[in-house]
């Protein structure tokens, strides 16, 4: 999962930056509308956390602009009002779920996780390939019904092979969405993880290496010769 964080107070945004990381949620930050926007048109976000109120273009305008030319990605809105007209006009704007200031740094993270659930293309909770069992909300997963013992890398990186349905990932694309924008794009991570990640999920192999290209979930006699 990849995340915008839009919010003006610096030491926030930063907080929440280094709560979603050591959860394996990317995320970037926007200290300002504008910023927010010029991030939005380049980066392929799932989740935008949104401070209602930030400098620049407002974040009801961000909002609209988000619902109208990005309606796959989710919105949590975030404000300082808890009146309940405030909290209306925020859904009406697009926004998929409300936080008001101040809340747990725990609740958010268990509200990105629940967005997670609701892609704009229909997904059952648990997600299947073979006999591989994969349910992000309870960050779990089971092979042939044993239970997998996952690093947070690893099951995000899972996560992200399970929801392409049979497509290829690409190591950029696993760096954007499990690592974020700071991550060295020569780094060997996704490949580190991927190697502790087939250990982990045991024979017969389900990872198929696309060489030149990334990974996708495919049966042993599906191997690209990778």
């Amino acid at each position: 999962m990849r995340v915008l964080i839009v919010e003006d107070e610096r030491f926030l945004a930063e907080a929440l930056q280094t709560a979603l990381r050591r959860e394996a949620i990317a995320a970037d930050i926007a200290l300002d509308g504008d910023e927010a926007l010029r991030r939005i048109r380049v980066t392929d976000y799932d989740t935008v956390v949104l401070d209602r109120d930030v400098p620049g273009t407002h974040g009801d305008e961000i909002a609209a602009i988000l619902a109208r030319e990005h309606p796959a990605v989710r919105i949590l809105m975030l404000t300082a009002a808890a009146r309940l007209s405030d909290k209306v006009g925020g859904f009406e704007l697009g926004a998929d779920d409300y936080l008001t200031k101040p809340f747990a740094l725990e609740e958010l993270i268990v509200r990105l996780r629940s967005l997670a659930r609701r892609p704009p293309a229909i997904a059952p909770p648990v997600m299947e390939f073979a006999d591989l069992q994969v349910d992000p909300f309870r960050r779990e997963a089971y092979r042939a019904g044993r239970y997998l013992k996952l690093t947070r890398k690893q099951f995000a990186v899972l996560d992200l092979l399970i929801r392409a349905d049979g497509g290829v990932v690409s190591a950029e694309t696993m760096l954007a969405k499990v690592w974020d924008e700071n991550a060295d794009p020569f780094s060997s991570a996704p490949r580190v993880t991927m190697s502790t990640l087939r250990r982990a999920l045991g024979p017969p192999d389900l990872i198929v290496t696309v060489t030149g290209v990334g990974y996708r979930l495919g049966l042993p006699e599906d191997d690209d010769g990778g």
